[in-house]
Order: structure tokens, then sequence, then C-alpha cells
């Protein structure tokens, strides 16, 4: 769905996360082990409006994750207002996603223990999203907030870039796509996970520089935050370009230049 246009998610059968495996898990400890040696002075202000460095937010925000939550999971300088403010935006996104992935608004059948938990102990919430499931064609889909998931969509991004990249994004972005792996047509979804293919090589001393210089396992490639919940891909070329799954289900690509 393009986030500017009303959409509908369709429910699936059931999720099939990625599997993890040893090299894998070893890999993401070191990327996250990473230290950030590029110019300070990009990380001097909120990754998110450019405001003052009051907190540290997590990227991606724990209510997108189980626990137990994996370590070292990337922070980025935030103010108060931004820190606090994407919270129910992230919130109804990851209650969506746990809706979607059970077919049903009913906190019971819903997989995420802590979903679950939010819903119960949110009963305004769980009846926004079961007036927003309707049956088409014999199948559930869900109405969707699209303004609410681009939120979280740009917040992500943004955190992504300073992070990863050490190149804070500000502006809004020349392009924001969000799509189940649903409606993907196989070519799109080979393009979409494809590593980036690109001569200019990220800010010196940046994470993403610093894989690249040391050829490690895994450089230029998704990074895995916990195995079918969340991973990212951050990349540089005619602009700054992260990609973006959740709950190996919902695809986002946010772009800049």
């Amino acid at each position: 769905m393009h986030t500017s246009e009303q959409a509908m998610l369709p429910t699936v059968s059931e999720s099939s996360p990625k599997d993890c495996n040893e090299t894998t898990r070893r890999v993401r400890e070191a990327l996250e082990q990473l230290q950030k040696l590029g110019d300070i002075r990009q990380m001097a202000y909120c990754a998110y409006c450019g405001g003052p460095t009051e907190t540290r937010d997590h990227v991606p925000s724990k209510v997108l994750l189980d626990e137990p939550y994996p370590t070292n999971l990337p922070v980025v300088p935030a103010c108060q207002k931004c820190n606090q403010g994407f919270s129910q935006d992230e919130e109804y996104l990851a209650c969506l996603l746990g809706c979607v992935l059970a077919g049903s608004a009913d906190a019971h059948c819903i997989e995420r223990k802590r979903i679950r938990k939010i819903l119960e102990r949110k009963p305004a919430l769980a009846s926004r999203l079961s007036q927003a499931c309707q049956e088409v064609n014999g199948r559930p889909f869900f109405n969707v907030e699209t303004e609410r998931v681009k939120n979280v969509a740009l917040k992500l991004a943004r955190g992504h870039a300073a992070f990863e990249l050490n190149e804070p994004q500000l502006d809004n972005p020349s392009n924001l796509d969000i799509l189940p792996f649903t409606f993907m047509a196989s070519g799109v979804r080979r393009d979409f996970e494809a590593p980036p293919d690109s001569s200019i090589w990220p800010e010196v001393g940046s994470r993403a520089m610093q894989r690249l210089v040391v050829n490690e396992p895994g450089a230029s490639s998704w990074i895995i935050v916990q195995p079918g919940k969340y991973r990212y891909l951050t990349s540089v070329g005619n602009g700054v370009v992260v990609r973006m799954v959740f709950s190996e289900y919902l695809a986002c690509r946010v772009a800049w230049g």
C-alpha cells in the first residue's frame, strides 16, 4: 500500500518467519557491537526532529519485539517529545500486525503474549481494531490507519539512517512505500530483498562503512534484530534508502534524494 491511499491488510493463515541459524546469530551479534566512529556532531541532536538530545530511543521500539529482547539494540538520541510521541502509533502497528497474522482482533487468538496483554488492557484499541476487521470474499481484511503506519515507518527509517549511516534525515522522504509481502509480485520481492549494488560508500566512520572495510560476513545485507519479528537494511547511492520488514509480513521502503 502507498501511505497516501486507504489500504486494507489481508490476514494470513500462518506466519513463516525466517530461520536464524548459528552463523546468522553470530553475525548479528558482531554487528550490534560496532561502535560509531563517524562525526559526533551528526548525533548531537534528536534523530527524528533535530531537537535536543534529552533521551535515547530504541530503534525499533521494543513493542515490535518479543522477550527476551536482543542485547545491544540500536539506540539513537531523541528529544522527550519524539521519544514519547510515537508510542501510541507503534503500539497500534504492533497490535494491528498481531491481529492480521492471527486473522482476528480477538485477544485470545493473538500469538504474541505482549500484544494480548495490550489488547486486554486497552479495550478502546481492541474495539478499534475489531471494527476495522471486515470480511471480503469470505476472508478477513483489516482497514488500516495509514497515517499511523506511515509515522512509525518514517520514524524508524530516520533512526536507522542515523544509527547505521551516521546521516540523520530530517527532511521529508522522496518515497515512502509500504506493502505486505502477500501483495508483492515475485520480481518486486526479489528486488526488495536484494542487497544494494552501489559504488558509493557510506560515510567514513559509520557502522555501515566499518562493515565494508573489514569485509564482515553480512556486510551490506539485512540486519536481523529479532528473527521473524524485525529486520532492516540501509544503503546509500543516489540518496539514503532504508528498508524494513515487520513480522516477515509488512515491507517498508523509505528513500531520500
